[in-house]
């Protein structure tokens, strides 16, 4: 199936890596109390990092993120002992906005208008990585040139997010659902338009906990109607995981507008880290007011983690080992079930919130990071734990060790606000800790 050549408009950028921060570090102290700093910046406790738990039982603990049962006290420098380890290559991710629908009276949705919105995020915020690439495709014309596309993005070994928004119509000879594109009319369907399962076939074949597919889309009558008798008709495969959200084509009037894709990008935009599925059921609920009708699309749940099992010693040595998409994917599912049982508002989920915020610094990205503390020191006071209480202080001083290692000044600038304000209300055992940070703000 090839169609006419035409390229579509697509642009591609790619974000830096993250530097380390040079002589204002903080430093790592084994016995977990705060140094003395000249320049006033806090200390990193080594009891917050990854620590043995020694014979504590595998339930969640408070004190400290990733743990491997008797292991060496891993510090927030990465160092164990007194021997340094490696710090493993930055993960690379890459994140594909494709945005499609025919010109003129066929358009069932207004796609391209979500681009802006997820132009704005971060790149490393869409793939959660410390670099990611991003790729941009507005209203193409040939499925060929997508297809090269989302193959060259589906060859990276990273993770790879596709955000995708159109409209879906079926190929009436074979009855397979296809996105409309730019050029794309009743008549030229099969010639013109992406056929689904080529979707499925370049992102299938990624390892499964790679990839992710947020999609909102609009279905003509003839899919809408599939999908009633249907319900995996849109299915990609054991690895991809899909969030979305399929409403019906307007017959007539306005053309739908992508909001459950826009209310992604805006959770993303305003500094929450949360799940995927946190995220999917915060985006449905924002944008079943517009199409209350539409049918949502959710991964299976994970099963459940057995109670009896202690996760920190896998999830630190596959960290430790390099495998930290291995690593994120273990605390992730640890996650959900902390957030399943005790909700978001509870101690195992700021927990959890904690190993992902050491995790990211084991993996090379302070800025997620740095977010992932200053949200679990707020989480903590939200639970009316005091400004002196040593987890809170622990939180806070870790997102300033982090954020004073973001090689990225805009992103470090973005984060160092909330910053400030969280240090106003927790000093800190640390005399001048604020003041050093309001300096470097205002460097």
């Amino acid at each position: 199936m090839k169609g006419p050549g035409a390229t579509p408009a697509a642009t591609t950028t790619a974000t830096s890596s993250p530097a380390a921060h040079g002589k204002g570090s903080t430093a790592a102290h084994g016995n977990g109390s705060p140094a003395a700093h000249s320049n006033g910046s806090p200390a990193a406790h080594g009891n917050g990092s990854p620590t043995g738990y020694g014979n504590n039982s595998p339930a969640v603990h408070g004190n400290g993120p990733v743990a491997a049962a008797g292991s060496a006290a891993v510090g927030p420098t990465g160092t164990t002992g007194p021997t340094a380890t490696p710090a493993a290559p930055a993960a690379t991710g890459t994140a594909v906005l494709l945005a499609a629908a025919p010109a003129g009276r066929g358009r069932a949705m207004d796609a391209a208008s979500v681009l802006p919105a997820l132009a704005a995020v971060p790149p490393g915020v869409l793939t959660g990585t410390p670099t990611a690439t991003i790729v941009e495709l507005a209203d193409p014309l040939d499925p060929q040139t997508v297809l090269t596309r989302l193959r060259a993005a589906a060859a990276g070994p990273g993770p790879l997010v596709l955000c995708l928004a159109g409209q879906l119509h079926l190929d009436r000879r074979q009855q397979l659902p296809h996105l409309a594109l730019a050029r794309t009319t009743p008549a030229t369907l099969r010639y013109t338009a992406l056929p689904w399962h080529w979707l499925a076939g370049e992102l299938g074949a990624r390892a499964p906990g790679t990839t992710t597919v947020v999609a909102d889309l609009a279905a003509d009558p003839a899919v809408w109607e599939r999908l009633r008798t249907t319900p995996d008709l849109l299915h990609l495969g054991p690895g991809p995981l899909l969030y979305g959200r399929v409403a019906p084509a307007p017959r007539r009037g306005e053309p739908l507008t992508p909001g459950y894709l826009r209310s992604w990008a805006e959770l993303w935009r305003s500094g929450a880290r949360l799940p995927h599925a946190t995220l999917h059921a915060e985006a449905a609920a924002h944008a079943a007011a517009a199409a209350p009708e539409a049918l949502l699309l959710a991964p299976a749940p994970a099963p459940a983690p057995a109670p009896e099992q202690d996760p920190h010693p896998a999830i630190l040595a596959a960290a430790m080992a390099g495998r930290h998409g291995e690593a994120a994917s273990v605390a992730a599912a640890w996650e959900r079930e902390a957030l399943r049982r005790h909700g978001p508002r509870s101690a195992e989920a700021v927990h959890w919130t904690e190993v992902r915020a050491d995790l990211a610094r084991l993996a090379g990205d302070p800025a997620r990071s740095c977010e992932l503390w200053l949200s679990a020191a707020e989480a903590r006071l939200a639970l009316r734990q005091p400004a002196d209480d040593p987890d809170v202080e622990g939180a806070v001083d870790r997102a300033h060790h982090q954020w004073e290692q973001i090689g990225d000044r805009e992103r470090a600038r973005a984060l160092g606000a909330p910053l400030v304000a969280l240090r106003q209300r927790v000093p800190g055992r640390q005399a001048g800790a604020l003041a050093a940070l309001t300096r470097r703000m205002a460097g």
